[in-house]
């Protein structure tokens, strides 16, 4: 049986891997326009962050199964029903015994005029179009805000452009979300730095800018549709195939077309009056086709198109049905999350549900869609993945991208001896398509009783401190290295920052060079903290508190010259709050000439050497409180690290500087320093606990860089030098840092010392390097002078109460 497949995108590869693994490979044949292989469009934009264009295409390839013949870069142009023959655009003809149409969909470009100059974002070949445009433009525009259409705002913003969202509903993804959760979205895509246009259209494109249905002109140097797709069906309507009125290939429960030698599946089929845009489904039609063409009676009876992802940083989930006859909502505008239970009118059955910003519950609620309530519905909207009370039944689909029910994959934990979530997905396929349902997995095996992996997360399986000894130990300088030959996949928001700390801490450089550009966070990013209210604080650094009243007085006119909020911390520093993004280079442009540096109040890294004025100035004070607390913050300024860093300096032991409840404290004896690490004023307040006693000056500095040398070296992700020191000990971190009981402290020494040697000012190396300048944009007229008819308004917000509230529809 000769079975040809036309298209090569995520379903086809589907299919053929399915004929293959029933021993059909030898038998299929596909063809695909692209010219090459299937790859991984779920991930599609992480492609654009690859050092190198076109470097991170070989990542989202996948293997081609085993068997199978595959033509690449020649599109198929013809299909001769009654010879059972295609043929393509370079004259090639292929037989068929069976024909399968996976031909997908294309972008939806609506006709306006100028549309020739836009993009749109589907291909490979489409990214690297737009980011070769992206090289010489300073502002770029996507039309459409839905799933699609953020994923493409946040390409944009990734390669440097200040970006624009236009959306015609009223709100954006408003196929996922209601009004609430948009509006919930759109804070939070906005205090990213983008800008959001929602309830209206594009009117026309013209070169260099773009210009609104009410007349709004954007001055844009990119521009890429994204508003949606529409199925490829061209082929089956020039060979008489049945297709529906608003597009899609008729296809039956069994994914066959109106003639039985032909089926189609995916994005371009239209199966019981819907099609698909889902992988989940578009997969669920490969798995019945290709059960069908060997001869099964499998069906196609509808799929789930739930969705969770990562949009900008923003978890978003919908799951079920978005509405019901009565409703449960959470909201805390504070923190920016919104989610919404939809339930029966007797509220004793869950019919769907909305997360943004928090989408813990997705995972154990999605399988519960359309089952009575395990408990009262204000408990679900707090449903976690670990340590919930609310289990799903062993019948509900955990993973709805491959069908996988949580019963699977028990027994599969049971008869296969799983220990960990890699085992899972290579056993059942869950967790290997969108990834939304790995918490999921990770929750089954701990509720078996299977001890965890300590890996970082599924894309290593070394914990961070393997992964910062293989890093120092190989001299890796680059994430793409790393990943590559230790990892697998393209990374994620838990490796990719963590990864970029560990070469900071290495090798040193600038964190928005290169490729690190694009594993940072939202602070990292900017070099500055975003605030609630979209704005960002600017925090130089005042070591000890000491400031000459030059200084003081440059703070206070750069305050008031940008209009920001100062505050005097506990940290001893003076805060400035308000700042846009486009001010941020002016203002920092204003304080380095003044002789300020970065604080780095915006990095996992130290903060603060808080101190009393020790003996200079108190009839207390036994030691220079003041000049240690200035030299330990020169000294360790820029130590990036697993968490953020906070030190003080007492000069007595009235401790009036607080340094026991610090990261590492110094308190002035008689005799020299007493040192205390491990305290922490967070969630958990704990007293820093002593680690050496009577040190003089230079043994007290050597102890503090072999501490947090050794901690960088060791801690998990995130991880607090309290809940550090805790986990190992104090007793072995004495051992280790003050007796040199492994032999390490020539070394942690040496590594201090090098970073000594090759610290630099981040916010100076930016505002002398135009390239690094260009991400610090906001609007229309970037960068340049803000349009004048565009009003800010400062004011001091309140707190806003969290909302629980029940209505009905």
């Amino acid at each position: 049986m000769r079975i040809v497949v036309i298209g090569y995108g995520p379903a086809a590869h589907r299919l053929a891997e399915t004929l293959a693994a029933r021993g059909a490979g030898n038998q299929v044949t596909v063809m695909g326009e692209e010219p090459r292989a299937a790859y991984d469009r779920v991930a599609l934009t992480s492609y654009l962050s690859a050092a190198e264009p076109g470097a991170g295409a070989a990542a989202l390839t996948y293997p081609v199964p085993a068997g199978i013949t595959v033509r690449t870069g020649d599109r198929v142009t013809g299909i001769d029903r009654a010879g059972h023959e295609v043929t393509t655009a370079s004259g090639h003809s292929e037989p068929y015994d069976v024909l399968v149409l996976a031909t997908g969909s294309a972008p939806f470009v609506p006709p306006v005029p100028g549309r020739e100059h836009a993009f749109v974002y589907r291909t490979i070949e489409d990214l690297d179009a737009i980011r070769a445009a992206a090289e010489s433009a300073g502002t770029g525009v996507v039309v459409g805000g839905g799933l699609l259409g953020l994923e493409a705002a946040d390409a944009l913003r990734g390669l440097g452009l200040a970006t624009h969202v236009v959306e015609m509903a009223p709100r954006l993804m408003p196929r996922q979300v209601d009004e609430g959760g948009g509006a919930v979205l759109r804070g939070h895509v906005e205090r990213l730095g983008l800008t959001v246009h929602t309830g209206t259209g594009l009117d026309r494109i013209e070169p260099g800018r773009v210009v609104l249905a009410g007349g709004t002109v954007i001055d844009a140097g990119v521009v890429v549709f994204s508003a949606g797709v529409r199925p490829r069906d061209e082929l089956a309507r020039q060979c008489g195939l049945e297709v529906g009125e608003r597009g899609g290939v008729v296809v039956d429960e069994g994914m066959r077309t109106s003639d039985p030698a032909i089926y189609a599946i995916g994005e371009c089929a239209l199966v019981g009056g819907m099609v698909y845009g889902l992988v989940g489904p578009c997969f669920s039609m490969a798995d019945v086709a290709a059960d069908r063409i060997l001869g099964g009676t499998a069906r196609f009876t509808g799929a789930d198109q739930s969705a969770k992802l990562k949009l900008l940083g923003v978890d978003v989930a919908s799951f079920g049905q978005l509405s019901g006859a009565l409703d449960v909502t959470f909201m805390d505008p504070v923190e920016g999350v919104y989610k919404k239970l939809f339930v029966s009118d007797d509220a004793r059955t869950l019919l769907g549900g909305i997360c943004v910003g928090d989408a813990a519950p997705y995972a154990m609620l999605r399988p519960l869609v359309g089952r009575e309530l395990p408990g009262s519905a204000s408990e679900l909207l707090f449903a976690g993945v670990t340590g919930s009370s609310v289990v799903p039944p062993d019948d509900a689909a955990v993973c709805s991208c491959n069908n996988v029910t949580r019963g699977e994959i028990r027994a599969a934990v049971a008869e296969q001896g799983l220990t960990d979530v890699a085992g899972v997905k290579k056993c059942t396929r869950a967790g290997t398509t969108c990834g939304s349902c790995v918490p999921a997995l990770a929750a089954i095996l701990a509720a078996e009783g299977v001890a965890q992996s300590k890996a970082l997360c599924e894309h290593f399986d070394h914990s961070r401190p393997e992964l910062f000894d293989i890093v120092r130990l190989r001299g890796i300088t680059t994430f793409t290295r790393l990943i590559g030959e230790h990892g697998r996949g393209r990374g994620c928001d838990i490796c990719k920052p963590v990864v970029a700390s560990i070469l900071a801490s290495v090798n040193g450089g600038h964190v928005l060079s290169g490729e690190r550009a694009a594993l940072q966070d939202t602070n990292d990013h900017f070099l500055a903290n975003i605030q609630k209210n979209g704005t960002y604080s600017v925090v130089p650094r005042i070591p000890g508190g000491e400031i000459t009243p030059e200084k003081l007085i440059v703070i206070g006119e750069v305050a008031r010259d940008f209009g920001l909020y100062t505050k005097i911390t506990g940290g001893q520093r003076i805060d400035l709050f308000g700042a846009r993004v486009e001010q941020l280079p002016a203002i920092w442009k204003r304080l380095v000439d003044a002789g300020f540096e970065s604080g780095h109040a915006y990095g996992k890294a130290l903060r603060t050497v808080k101190s009393c004025v020790g003996s200079t100035w108190c009839r207390y004070g036994v030691q220079d409180s003041v000049g240690m607390a200035i030299a330990l913050e020169l000294r360790y300024r820029g130590l990036r690290s697993p968490h953020k860093l906070k030190a003080a300096v007492s000069g007595c032991a009235r401790e009036c500087a607080e340094a026991r409840g610090k990261d590492f404290g110094v308190i002035a004896t008689e005799n020299g320093w007493n040192l205390y690490v491990g305290g922490n004023g967070g969630f958990s307040p704990r007293h820093a606990d002593l680690l050496a006693s009577d040190l003089s000056d230079d043994a007290l500095v050597r102890t503090i860089d072999r501490f947090l040398m050794f901690y960088i070296r060791t801690a998990e992700r995130l991880q607090r030098t309290a809940a550090w020191v805790e986990s190992v000990g104090l007793d072995y971190v004495r051992d280790v840092v003050v007796n040199d009981s492994l032999g390490v402290c020539a070394d942690l020494e040496a590594a201090m010392d090098r970073h000594v040697e090759t610290y630099f000012d981040e916010w100076r190396a930016t505002v002398e390097d135009p390239e690094k300048l260009r991400r610090f944009v906001s609007f229309v007229n970037a960068p340049g002078t803000p349009d004048p008819s565009i009003v800010f308004e400062t004011q001091r917000d309140q707190i806003k109460p969290v909302l629980l509230e029940v209505t009905r529809s």
